[in-house]
């Protein structure tokens, strides 16, 4: 008997995308392997599972902005896909299980007290995550078959060259040869662009502090002076990271107030933070609360037949003209389900009429805003999405501090509106968001939208109204984004901020279009992530890549033959290959994450929601795995 002949392969990232893959490839591997052997190397300086972003070493401070039922790493029947499904335990149910000692996992003193009280309606710290993940990962390597083995390698993948096989050179000197090569690197961090260049130079040359865009958990802000003012552009998860790391993170803390709310006891190692964004406020806290009326019917007016009704029309497509319109009235239908079958005394008419009349009409129509306005008195209780997505635009306030008075009250009503079941059609439209993501790579796949709708509208503005929305954080945050302010440790700089640098008086300079006062500070930080960037990308392997033409930045293509840059790797959509400069598809490598063209949410997700990473990772190792079939 010979001996099966092996094929190997390596995937640089081995966070729960690159762990999730591994999972398929064992699942798929009893139907698509046959007598064969693989060897996979999974390549990452950080912990497998886990990886860089849920690592354990990070501050106990940080949390997850989803709840623990919410959450999991394991496929179910939801899932349309080729492969088998594995279920297993969303994170609430391994905590569960660890807790019965039903599963037997090392899980530290400090997060003991976690561990043994958090309910399904927590928010968990991301170090318990980070346990689960890492519990995931030994449980793949355990269920692996005979045919299928595993290397690790703590270590940063730095080159790629090609030949008869793939070598991936490592930090460590090691050269792995490969078959084939997947690139599970997730979010890509890139160099500063021009504009945080100069602000950087300008900081340079004035002995002032300048921080570009990064990963708050991996930048030091030690140096940032305490008691010293500090303005800071980005009011989404980043900025939530860092308010929480600048203060209770040197000392303060935060007590419960008799009457309700927070109060915070500085410590005084805490600079003054003054914050501002586009829209100028926080995103939307997570709810607290579950749904109250009929199961809703999702997707009902952005499915399958809606896109193809969209796409036979004649001539491209525009976002914002020809799709936002789909999507709102799936966003409408949801809300408005849940508020008259959830709360049928605030409502005028019977629901099947309502459902009825409203499906034959356009969102955004006269018709519409007359249906909605006549079933529904309240104004408090209609959908209105353009103030949701710019609550104060075109406001302007006398001073910085009306302004701030304006932002507490927004703050507070949010917080009511995510913590009371009264307000549970908000919970549907949220639920109608997560549908249409679900949704949209049927759209994309299609090649009809033009450049400017697929980059700007929906790359861009669609999916920051989706994390401003829905992405939030745990209301507990908003609460102490709220106790830091009034201890005047957080002011609100409002919508639309400009950030200038002042030369002559050698400090940065911050406006915005919500009052006429200005703020200077001397120290500037950038809180949000990256953008997707292929030319300003910094991690090592795909700067080399790109540089010698093995992978390239996706160009969407426009209707007048003028492509648009979208920042992210170039991938075939089907079988997610990497497009080299010559426009071809590499034959054996292939590119994963939400910066590519097949773009993908998170690596876990939401358990029975047909998730679109579960779907790509299966398709993907059923690649894998016919060509280790057919190669031998």
């Amino acid at each position: 008997m010979t001996d099966p002949v092996t094929f190997t392969l390596a995937i640089v990232g081995a966070g729960p995308r690159g762990v999730g893959v591994l999972e398929r490839l064992s699942a798929n591997a009893a139907e698509l392997l046959g007598g064969g052997r693989l060897v996979v190397h999974l390549i990452d300086p950080f912990p497998a599972g886990p990886g860089r972003v849920w690592r354990y070493a990070q501050s106990p401070l940080l949390r997850m902005n989803s709840m623990p039922e919410d959450v999991t790493v394991f496929t179910d029947d939801s899932v349309r896909m080729a492969g088998p499904v594995r279920s297993g335990p969303s994170l609430i149910e391994w905590v569960r299980r660890v807790r019965s000692g039903e599963s037997v996992h090392s899980v530290p003193a400090d997060l003991r007290t976690e561990l043994e009280t958090l309910t399904s309606t927590d928010f968990p710290t991301r170090r318990l995550q980070s346990r689960y993940l890492e519990w995931f990962y030994r449980e793949v390597l355990d269920g692996l078959p005979p045919g299928i083995e595993v290397v690790e390698h703590r270590a940063t993948a730095t080159g790629l060259d090609g030949g008869e096989r793939e070598s991936v050179r490592l930090s460590d000197g090691t050269v792995v040869a490969a078959d084939a090569v997947v690139l599970t690197v997730g979010h890509l961090d890139a160099l500063p662009d021009r504009a945080e260049r100069e602000l950087a130079e300008f900081a340079g040359r004035h002995g002032l502090a300048y921080y570009p865009a990064g990963y708050t958990a991996d930048v030091d802000y030690s140096g940032v002076p305490a008691g010293e003012s500090v303005l800071v552009r980005g009011f989404g998860l980043a900025f939530v990271d860092l308010m929480l790391l600048l203060t209770e993170g040197r000392g303060g803390r935060f007590s419960r107030r008799p009457g309700g709310g927070l109060r915070y006891h500085p410590s005084g190692a805490e600079p003054v933070l003054h914050v501002g964004s586009r829209r100028g406020v926080p995103y939307h806290a997570k709810t607290g609360y579950r749904l109250r009326g009929k199961p809703l019917q999702l997707p009902r007016f952005f499915d399958q037949y809606a896109i193809t009704e969209l796409t036979a029309r004649p001539g491209p497509l525009d976002f914002h003209a020809d799709v936002w319109p789909l999507i709102a009235k799936e966003l409408a239908w949801a809300y408005y389900t849940e508020l008259f079958t959830g709360h049928p005394d605030r409502v005028r008419a019977d629901f099947a009429v309502f459902a009825d009349a409203f499906a034959g009409l356009r969102w955004g129509t006269s018709e519409m805003d007359s249906l909605i306005a006549g079933a529904v008195p309240a104004e408090a209780d209609r959908l209105d999405l353009a103030k949701l997505d710019r609550p104060f635009a075109g406001q302007r306030y006398a001073c910085m501090e009306e302004f701030g008075k304006a932002l507490r009250e927004y703050v507070e009503d949010d917080l009511v509106r995510r913590g009371d079941g009264y307000y549970s059609a908000d919970l549907g439209a949220f639920m109608a968001l997560l549908s249409v993501i679900g949704q949209l790579p049927a759209l994309l796949a299609t090649g009809r939208l033009t450049a400017a709708s697929q980059v700007s509208g929906l790359d861009g503005w669609f999916h920051g109204f989706f994390s401003f929305y829905a992405s939030g954080p745990p209301p507990r945050r908003l609460e102490e984004l709220l106790a830091l302010a009034d201890a005047g440790i957080v002011s609100f700089l409002g919508a639309d901020v400009q950030l200038t640098a002042d030369e002559e008086a050698a400090v940065f300079v911050a406006t915005s279009g919500s009052h006429p006062d200005a703020v200077s500070a001397r120290t500037l930080i950038e809180a949000r992530l990256p953008e997707a960037s292929v030319p300003r990308v910094s991690d090592p392997l795909l700067r080399n890549l790109r540089d010698t033409g093995a992978l390239v930045e996706e160009q969407v293509p426009d209707s007048a033959g003028d492509p648009l840059p979208s920042g992210r790797i170039a991938t075939t959509l089907d079988d997610f290959r990497v497009h080299t400069a010559d426009g071809a598809a590499h034959p054996r490598r292939f590119a994963l994450g939400p910066h590519t063209s097949a773009r993908s949410a998170g690596a876990f997700t939401r358990p029975r929601t047909n998730a679109l990473p579960f779907r790509q990772n299966d398709a993907l190792a059923r690649e894998i795995l016919r060509m280790a079939r057919e190669d031998h």
